[in-house]
């Protein structure tokens, strides 16, 4: 059983014609598994749906106490790419044991139909997040990555790896 915890961030924005802006409404998550064909046994819970540029300590907490809390020791995270690195660190330091944490998102909203990476980003996450060992990763762009060794590339769109000190 994979548990996923939907977060909001790009990817379950809508689109507003009229104001141009966008909002939440509802996670596509369940269609989207749906969609895919998904045959892993999941469940879905939605912690909150905020765009993760507004998230607070208050947020990351309440994920942190859903993680720790939950019976399933693989959990799956749907959050906003622009601070989806520092709630990684923040649930890693947390020290979650005996779980793997696979956080991922999306550039462009699912609602915008085929431009978005959001379908790939979260078949590529449930794929690592049922291999990898416990610990906490950001899954972004067909790859993954530490949870301390990842950062988004605002020039480019891309999450890359950081370039760590060498001792």
């Amino acid at each position: 059983m994979i548990q996923i915890y939907i977060t909001g961030g790009t990817f379950d924005k809508e689109y507003n014609y009229i104001s141009g802006g966008l909002y939440f409404k509802e996670t596509h998550v369940p269609s989207m598994l749906t969609r895919g064909r998904c045959s892993i046994d999941f469940e879905v819970r939605t912690l909150m749906m905020v765009d993760s540029l507004d998230m607070t300590e208050d947020d990351r907490n309440i994920i942190a106490h859903n993680c720790k809390r939950c019976q399933c020791d693989k959990i799956l995270i749907t959050h906003g790419t622009d601070t989806m690195v520092n709630t990684a660190e923040f649930l890693a330091k947390k020290k979650i044991e005996g779980k793997t944490i696979v956080l991922t998102g999306a550039m462009i909203p699912y609602a915008f139909g085929t431009s978005s990476d959001g379908f790939f980003n979260l078949g590529s996450a449930l794929a690592f997040l049922q291999t990898l060992p416990p610990g906490v990763y950001v899954s972004m762009n067909g790859r993954y990555f530490n949870w301390d060794n990842v950062r988004k590339n605002k020039r480019t769109g891309f999450f890359e790896e950081t370039a760590k000190e060498k001792s």
